[in-house]
């Protein structure tokens, strides 16, 4: 049971990776920490947080998570400015439309972090374009803790894992998988175009 999509022609805001790095380099600042103290709590290599704040590289949702993680702050924090003066009380719910949310290219996938706005969250959504479609695009594969869910909305997506198994999915159908067994996403079909993909990601 599968049915391809054809992608949808939106474009969707991407951030500057300086100012990524820009806020990285602020939180961790505030937090009074070195790059050395912030390497050896990520487990990021201190030359890539040091390109990440410089802006001198685009790095994978891994990497940014893992520094995001070090720091004890949601990943989003790095794709939006710090509110001033918002109430301390929990909402209800907060919605975000997918075509204004702020995202980060990396050249193999666009990401876009869903609902930033909502306090203490224990999954992390998020909206992405795959236009990666060779293993060989990849220095390695991806690890990051928790389980992870993606639905394919548009095209097609081949999940290749580091056990050697993989899955494709088309529009409409989902997978399911620990991600912290490597993973990679890759843009399937001969037209060439993007698959558009909404994974939902937790911490344990």
């Amino acid at each position: 049971m599968s049915s391809d999509c054809a992608s949808g022609s939106t474009t969707h805001p991407l951030i500057d990776r300086a100012q990524v790095g820009a806020r990285l380099r602020v939180i961790r600042k505030h937090q009074k920490l070195t790059l050395k103290q912030l390497s050896e709590r990520s487990g990021v290599a201190l030359s890539t947080l040091s390109k990440m704040e410089l802006a001198q590289v685009s790095v994978s949702y891994e990497k940014l998570a893992a520094a995001a993680r070090a720091l004890n702050i949601d990943i989003a924090q790095l794709f939006s400015p710090t509110r001033q003066g918002v109430s301390a009380q929990q909402p209800t719910v907060v919605s975000t439309a997918i075509d204004g949310a702020a995202g980060y290219s990396t050249g193999n996938y666009d990401y876009h972090p869903m609902a930033g706005d909502f306090p203490g969250r224990s999954m992390t959504p998020m909206y992405a374009r795959i236009y990666a479609r060779e293993l060989g695009q990849f220095e390695d594969y991806i690890r990051h803790p928790g389980q992870e869910f993606a639905v394919v909305l548009s095209g097609r997506v081949r999940i290749q894992f580091e056990t050697g198994e993989s899955l494709s999915i088309g529009c409409r159908e989902t997978a399911y998988f620990n991600s912290a067994i490597g993973h990679i996403y890759l843009a399937e079909g001969e037209d060439g175009t993007a698959a558009e993909v909404m994974v939902v990601m937790s911490e344990s």
